[in-house]
């Protein structure tokens, strides 16, 4: 343990897996809490927040249990006040929470681009705008949102990278407006990761991801989980309103 993260209080939501394994948010909270902070691990379902506590726990981490429906602004300001009445503030906000649509524009019904534009960006929007408050009586702080390589290149997924790349744009435009205020917002852009939420893909996809960037190897929750760990501590101070890429080199080669 480096300590990069001590004394800071962070929230991570979707900070448990929807299935066996490690999912970006559950990762991420384990990472920052053996870094020192003290994490609210907030996700839809009990069960899996209470299990990523259970690890950081296990571990002689600090860590509490929120459940909340981040696309409710009620539960956003929730979900910030309890890590404010628990540990005295909040430091960082990891906007992890996202889920999958795999279908094309014509396949997209207008019910599913809605549900995936309100859990991947609208909750962005959300849990960022609860937690600044909080973020600016701590003298600033650190935001951290997921966003996807397929917001960078062409995309078969249309409602899910429309929504990603709105997160980029979400970023770069509040890093400006909270930058005078000493808060910082960044994006992480994940290539092809091996995470629960692409289990169903099934071996021969998940070898076909490997190989399909330059380093050939395979991702996993812990490459996003390091990025998140510099962009929350005072190590990236002087960087705002940027995009992470930690892709094995996927977006630099020919779609």
């Amino acid at each position: 343990m480096a300590h990069r993260l001590d004394g800071k209080v962070a929230i991570v939501t979707g900070a448990g897996s929807r299935g066996p394994g490690l999912g970006n948010g559950k990762a991420t909270a384990i990472l920052f809490a053996r870094e020192g902070a003290r994490v609210l691990c907030v996700d839809l379902v009990r069960e899996r927040a209470e299990e990523t506590v259970g690890l950081i726990r296990a571990e002689g981490g600090t860590a509490e249990a929120f459940v909340a429906d981040v696309t409710r602004a009620a539960d956003c300001e929730a979900m910030v006040r309890a890590a404010v009445a628990r540990w005295g503030g909040l430091d960082i906000l990891h906007n992890n929470v996202g889920i999958e649509s795999r279908k094309d524009l014509l396949e997209t019904s207008e019910e599913e681009w809605d549900r995936v534009m309100a859990v991947d960006l609208k909750s962005v929007f959300l849990a960022t705008r609860a937690a600044v408050p909080a973020l600016i009586a701590r003298g600033g702080g650190s935001v951290v949102c997921v966003s996807s390589v397929a917001a960078l290149r062409g995309h078969g997924r249309t409602a899910y990278a429309a929504a990603k790349a709105g997160i980029i744009g979400f970023v770069r435009t509040v890093a400006v407006q909270l930058g005078p205020r000493g808060i910082r917002v960044n994006a992480i852009a994940p290539g092809r990761v091996w995470t629960p939420m692409v289990e169903d893909l099934g071996p021969e996809a998940r070898e076909q991801r490997r190989r399909s960037a330059p380093l050939g190897t395979e991702g996993t929750a812990w490459d996003v989980a390091w990025g998140a760990v510099y962009l929350a501590s005072d190590e990236s101070r002087w960087v705002t309103g940027q995009v992470l890429v930690i892709d094995a080199g996927l977006t630099v080669t020919t779609p």
